[in-house]
């Protein structure tokens, strides 16, 4: 993975944030993989990511490119190949058999796939720039009020959080609720608000507001002046 503006330096930010994680990753049947937009050569892996990445502008294009590299990374991270990854609308699209979540940020991609035979629920979530409290309009409802923190990137001190954490733990949750069928895309409807958050110990379980049952559990840790969060799981009703 190369350096260089906006790479290098937060690069090694999520290495730190992230290295004490593989094991706990890998015993949850998940592989990390992760990529930099400055890396040097960044090629689609096929003609599917070529015709995709044209249609770009050039800083999308990279973010593209890079959260392609982070998946495949991922997968062999779990013993997989991967060719080219096509899109559908804005969802990556897997061979059978290969699934993997795709975030970026701040000119990095990180990606988690799920080993051979484990029917996981995917969703990750990078956010290298922590948010402004006043965004927790965008993602709160006022049930969920109590568990803002004041300020700081630290997730998790005891019983609240700050506004990055929730957001990032409801986008990771909101991918590993979405699937895609030959029909096209299903899953949550509207906006981050949509969900419901709650502490589940150590993690956060996140459900959908209209089906409660449909439920994930998140991981949120630090990295850097900001957060990666990942779902470890499907939550029980009474988690």
């Amino acid at each position: 993975m190369g350096t260089g503006p906006g790479g290098g330096e937060a690069l090694s930010a999520v290495d730190g944030g992230l290295v004490a994680l593989g094991p706990l990753l890998a015993a949850a049947g998940l592989g990390l993989g992760m990529a930099a937009v400055s890396e040097p050569g960044p090629e689609p892996a096929g003609p599917a990511e070529a015709a995709a990445a044209a249609a770009m502008p050039p800083l999308r294009r990279l973010e593209f490119l890079a959260g392609r590299r982070a998946a495949r990374r991922a997968l062999r991270a779990v013993g997989l190949d991967c060719g080219e990854i096509p899109r559908r609308g804005r969802l990556p699209v897997f061979p059978p058999g290969r699934a993997a979540s795709i975030s970026h940020s701040a000119g990095i991609a990180v990606a988690v796939a799920a080993a051979p035979g484990r029917d996981l629920p995917l969703g990750c979530d990078l956010e290298l720039r922590p948010l402004p409290r006043e965004a927790a309009r965008l993602v709160l409802c006022e049930d969920a009020e109590s568990l803002l923190a004041d300020a700081g990137p630290q997730p998790g001190a005891g019983a609240v959080w700050p506004v990055t954490a929730l957001f990032s733990a409801k986008e990771a949750a909101w991918k590993a609720l979405t699937v895609m069928t030959a029909e096209g895309r299903e899953g949550p409807a509207g906006s981050l608000r949509e969900l419901r958050v709650s502490p589940c110990g150590d993690h956060l379980r996140v459900c959908l507001r209209v089906d409660p049952a449909q439920a994930v559990r998140v991981r949120v840790v630090r990295v850097g002046s900001g957060v990666f969060s990942y779902v470890t799981g499907r939550a029980g009703t009474h988690d």
